[in-house]
């Protein structure tokens, strides 16, 4: 039998499949004049796997599509509202969780997918959580990475000198441009000049704010280059719409208090042992709350999909999926 392509890209470098280009491509109208930009690639007749990206704001990349067996999965990637090709670009206007929710259930309903596995990390993780417990009739696996649950004491770690503790230079970075007597809330500080009147005065704390979340994403090479100005505007003003309120849940941890509405789906939890974006704790806990989830816990690496052991843990996952 000739050798698999697949195993030999493995050998050649990280494990990931080639690059692939999506077979559709298209801007799908949704209430409050939003257009999200919507993707598919790999096998239009295989196994449908939903990727939603980090941030909130993040959107979703060409590299997010290689986790994927393309023979095997029709893989369905979304900007969500206000960032990458969706427009209006950094809106925060008709832009929440639940209503993310309810364009996730309207692609489902586009594309006829009667229930698909739902792939995400960091905020992601967050929004797939929230989704599954909204609908898990619809959701037939959870593959979560770097978890994050939206609760106040995951926002006061990184916001609130948490981390800053292990990275002390980079927390001063970012709290310099804010005057002291405002520090006691940084999410507060940053949303009043985010949201200002002038764009390039938004353009230049969006830059701090996202350089921050950037300078800790991997535990393996510190980034210190401060994002893009469009990138970092819609990827600063929607994390912070979405963290003043607190991601919009109706009670503080209540993706981890509600995890008994996922009992019943299979997932794993892959989650970088020295993640400072996301501590490992919440996965732990999320872990004990959901009896059918299974916890990696990858030693040496941080928060970022790129990390070498997160990358391999996660395609190992998704082809053990297979047939």
């Amino acid at each position: 039998m000739p050798e698999n392509p697949r195993h030999n890209a493995r050998k050649n470098g990280s494990g990931l499949y080639p690059p692939i280009e999506p077979f559709e491509q298209y801007l799908l109208d949704m209430p409050g004049g939003h257009r999200v930009y919507v993707e598919e690639c790999g096998n239009p007749n295989g196994r449908p796997v939903i990727v939603l990206h980090g941030g909130p704001g993040g959107g979703c990349s060409p590299g997010m599509r290689r986790f994927f067996d393309p023979s095997h999965y029709r893989v369905v990637l979304f900007d969500q509202r206000g960032c990458g090709r969706s427009i209006p670009n950094a809106s925060v206007n008709d832009n929440d969780t639940w209503i993310l929710i309810e364009d996730i259930e309207r692609i489902r309903k586009k594309l006829g997918i009667s229930d698909f596995a739902v792939f995400g990390g960091s905020w992601g993780a967050t929004l797939a959580l929230a989704y599954a417990q909204a609908h898990p009739e619809r959701v037939n696996h959870l593959i979560l990475r770097g978890v994050f649950m939206a609760m106040q004491s995951e926002l006061d770690w990184f916001y609130g000198g948490g981390a800053g503790h292990f990275w002390p230079q980079d927390w001063a970075r970012f709290c310099e441009p804010i005057p002291p007597e405002e520090r006691d809330d940084m999410i507060a500080a940053y949303g009043r000049r985010l949201f200002g009147e002038d764009e390039a005065a938004q353009v230049y704390y969006a830059r701090i704010w996202a350089g921050w979340e950037s300078a800790l994403a991997s535990a393996k090479g510190h980034a210190r280059n401060l994002p893009s100005g469009s990138y970092a505007r819609a990827f600063a003003r929607l994390e912070n719409h979405y963290f003043q309120h607190k991601a919009f849940m109706k009670y503080d941890g209540q993706l981890l208090a509600e995890a008994d509405k996922i009992a019943h789906i299979p997932g794993i939890i892959v989650q970088g042992r020295l993640d400072m974006i996301c501590p490992p704790v919440t996965a732990h806990k999320l872990n004990l709350a959901w009896p059918r989830s299974k916890l990696e816990m990858i030693e040496g690496d941080g928060h970022a999909l790129s990390e070498p052991g997160i990358t391999a843990c996660l395609l190992k996952y998704m082809d053990g999926l297979r047939p």
